[in-house]
């Protein structure tokens, strides 16, 4: 690394470079802080080596991590580390292989229609009695089933970005600094409004308010919590005792928007649609930044698959093309 520019540059550089082409990279941001301190700690000059960065992966977690661990966090510095070389280019660049392969992604739990509703009905049945709460997170939770938000999309929204004359949503400067409008089902009109009324009982707000807002104590009328939101939903969860389909831990919250993306898929095959001509649509509805991520979404789940290979035995059957 020369000394006229030093590594801190490149890494603003970078991720201005970045965020010219639409992505968020908060976490990229701090995660590459982390590498610049940690080089400099290091007192090292001259070009960066794979040694340097692969003892830096290494410490992550307190260095307790597994190779698993490691290789995700060197994939991650692999893109920086690319983007360097083309200033610096005695810049060593890491084997992917050097930590083995990088897990693959963890399948999502795909709720059933079943599982839904009674997460609904749990929501309904919070404490304390009379209070706000029960409303909020039913709806919260039906909201995020039936439109896919993320859960940061949907807590941060505002009065004024719900709009029940029009039916829409508009989602701010969400995970790739884009924002978006997004058409809802009059069911999904019809809760809101029913929230807001209620909501309208508790708190007066106006439109800069938040629209999901917390009910006791000091957090009244303020935004929720993200932190909040998923202990509410685990709390439920683990009362319901659901059956885990899914490849974590446990059903988790944003496994709502996997289910929504998939149920959306299995419609349009069962209608007969084009789905190949939709997923654009698809991805710009869920706010992916590539239609590659809205593809992971649907991929190692059983009951896509399944639909998948009915229509390769449909296609492997057709007549005249068994053996003589």
């Amino acid at each position: 690394m020369s000394a006229r520019t030093g590594l801190r540059t490149r890494i603003d550089d970078y991720l201005a470079e970045r965020r010219r082409l639409g992505f968020g990279l908060r976490s990229r941001d701090t995660f590459l802080a982390g590498f610049a301190r940690y080089v400099a700690s290091r007192h090292h000059r001259g070009p960066l080596t794979v040694g340097l960065m692969t003892d830096w992966v290494r410490q992550g977690k307190g260095g307790q991590g597994s190779p698993g661990t490691w290789a995700r966090r060197l994939s991650k510095l692999r893109h920086f580390i690319r983007y360097l070389k083309q200033f610096e280019p005695d810049t060593e660049v890491p084997d992917e292989s050097v930590f083995g392969p990088e897990p693959g992604r963890v399948a999502p739990h795909i709720y059933h229609e079943a599982e839904l509703v009674e997460l609904l009905a749990a929501a309904r049945s919070l404490g304390p009695r009379g209070s706000l709460r029960p409303a909020t997170y039913e709806t919260l939770f039906g909201l995020m089933a039936s439109t896919g938000l993320r859960v940061s999309e949907a807590i941060h929204l505002r009065d004024a970005d719900v709009d029940l004359k029009r039916g829409l949503l508009t989602v701010r400067q969400t995970k790739f600094a884009k924002s978006r409008q997004l058409p809802l089902h009059p069911s999904a009109i019809e809760a809101l409004a029913r929230y807001r009324r209620v909501r309208a009982r508790h708190v007066p707000t106006t439109a800069d308010s938040p629209f999901f807002i917390g009910s006791r104590g000091q957090r009244l009328g303020l935004p929720l919590g993200e932190r909040q939101a998923h202990r509410v939903f685990n709390g439920l969860r683990d009362r319901l005792g659901w059956v885990n389909r899914g490849a974590h831990e446990a059903p988790r919250l944003h496994d709502l928007r996997h289910t929504f993306a998939v149920r959306r898929v299995m419609r349009w095959h069962a209608e007969g649609t084009d789905v190949e001509q939709m997923m654009l649509a698809l991805s710009t509805y869920l706010g992916h930044a590539e239609i590659c991520y809205t593809y992971w979404y649907l991929t190692a789940v059983p009951e896509l698959m399944a639909l998948a290979g009915g229509k390769f035995e449909r296609f492997a059957n057709v007549p005249g093309d068994d053996d003589a």
